[in-house]
């Protein structure tokens, strides 16, 4: 079995975050930490990383040869991708078992997507 590649993305509100205390928010570092080693001794782990606050951010489009960017995020929007793990797993069970392990997963959600691989889009 060939092992893909899946992105485990972690989505946040400003709401669900307020309503922890600082207790739940350590304890979230926490397992953070502990899941991350896990994955990286077992070498499952490509890469992971947590996003800054999603009003850093800027929208870009191109239309019509003219680049526009707005910043910040979508008005509309209050869940933001808050972080990601990149991980090399068998197939799609272990991924999702890994997601559901996360302990964001309690208060908002985990996002599992394969990587797709790019080898049969030669141009």
């Amino acid at each position: 079995m060939v092992p893909v590649k899946y992105m485990l993305l972690i989505y946040s509100n400003p709401e669900s975050w307020a309503s922890l205390s600082t207790e739940q928010r350590e304890g979230l570092s926490r397992a953070h930490n502990d899941l991350t080693r896990e994955l990286s001794e077992q070498g499952l782990l490509v890469s992971a990383a947590g996003l800054a606050d999603p009003i850093t951010s800027r929208t870009v489009s191109v239309r019509d040869d003219t680049t526009t960017t707005t910043d910040g995020p979508y008005a509309e929007a209050k869940e933001h991708l808050a972080g990601f793990y990149l991980v090399e797993c068998d197939d799609i069970d272990q991924a999702i078992g890994y997601a559901a392990r996360m302990p964001d997963a309690k208060y908002v959600a985990v996002e599992v997507r394969p990587v797709m691989d790019t080898s049969g889009l030669e141009m």
